[in-house]
């Protein structure tokens, strides 16, 4: 296995070989492969990476103390959750493209102010999504459109009682949280 170990060089600050790469499932949204790779301690491991082509989540904001939030079934975690508007990027799709799509598909409302807020990787240990993270202001009534396959109820809330359910447990979604993370310390540094 040493000299496979030499085949691709993939981070320049952790010196890892890919000795093979074998596609696992491909399903609608992401595919999933096994990577053996070879570790900077010579040690060679197979890996199960979901290989994703990345997302764009929106913190709508109504006015400075209400936002849009989504109660939404999502079936893996057995219920309705409580979440902000995101979506997958569909092939050549920009990130903020992929947010006003998808603000105005699962609200019903599109905005005329939008802000990046940041980044973030949900899902490290077995995943490279990325998802894209944005402010949308001056909100304006549009044709709501959910996919076939989207359950969903629309509400505004204060800020602060999205809060409360944050600290209470009721919001759980990583997306949702790290958003709003970054939104509170925007404003908090303005």
């Amino acid at each position: 296995m040493s000299e496979s170990c030499q085949k691709k060089k993939v981070s320049e600050k952790m010196p890892i070989t890919v000795n093979s790469q074998k596609e696992i499932y491909r399903g609608r949204v992401f595919h999933m492969v096994r990577e053996n790779i070879r570790l900077e301690n010579g040690v060679c491991v197979d890996t199960d990476i979901i290989r994703h082509p990345g997302a764009a989540a929106i913190i709508p904001l109504k006015d400075k103390e209400n936002l849009i939030l989504l109660r939404q079934y999502r079936h893996a975690v057995g219920g309705f959750i409580w979440e902000i508007p995101a979506g997958t990027l569909n092939p050549g799709e920009e990130p903020l493209e992929c947010a006003r799509r998808e603000l105005a598909e699962e609200t019903g409302f599109s905005a005329r102010t939008w802000e990046k807020l940041g980044e973030i990787v949900p899902v490290p240990g077995y995943s490279d999504e990325r998802i894209h993270i944005f402010k949308a202001e001056n909100l304006s009534p549009a044709r709501q459109n959910p996919d076939e396959d989207e359950v969903l109820d629309v509400h505004e809330i204060p800020l602060n009682e999205v809060l409360r359910m944050v600290f209470q447990g009721e919001i759980q979604d990583s997306k949702s949280l790290s958003a709003l993370f970054m939104l509170i310390n925007r404003q908090s540094s303005v």
